[in-house]
């Protein structure tokens, strides 16, 4: 199932590159600091996937440790990406990693 998760990542940065929503510099160290849900105090979402849950996700699959079973990302989509011409590919692709994810895939 690791390897679906590390699947569903890949299609998620594949699906902000589609939708313009990547971006090619990185953050500022003090904006990934942040304690905030989502860090939205100093990101904005997609920034928030770039920079700190598909890296982390990722890491945390690489080193085989336990997923989050709580997990409901996809919300936040609908409500970030309102109005974006992709948004239902985006939330579909989050929808579909938060199901994987929250029914143990590790």
């Amino acid at each position: 199932m690791s390897q679906a998760v590390l699947q569903h990542l890949a299609e998620l940065e594949q699906q902000l590159k589609q939708s313009h929503l990547w971006q090619t510099e990185p953050v500022d160290s003090q904006a990934l600091a942040s304690v905030q849900p989502f860090c939205c105090d100093t990101l904005r979402f997609e920034q928030w996937l770039q920079f700190v849950f598909i890296p982390k996700i990722h890491e945390m699959v690489v080193n085989r440790q336990p997923l989050p079973t709580n997990i409901a990302i996809s919300p936040m989509c609908a409500i970030a990406f309102a109005g974006h011409p992709r948004q239902q590919a985006l939330f579909n692709c989050l929808n579909e990693l938060d199901a994987l994810i929250a029914n143990g895939a590790q």
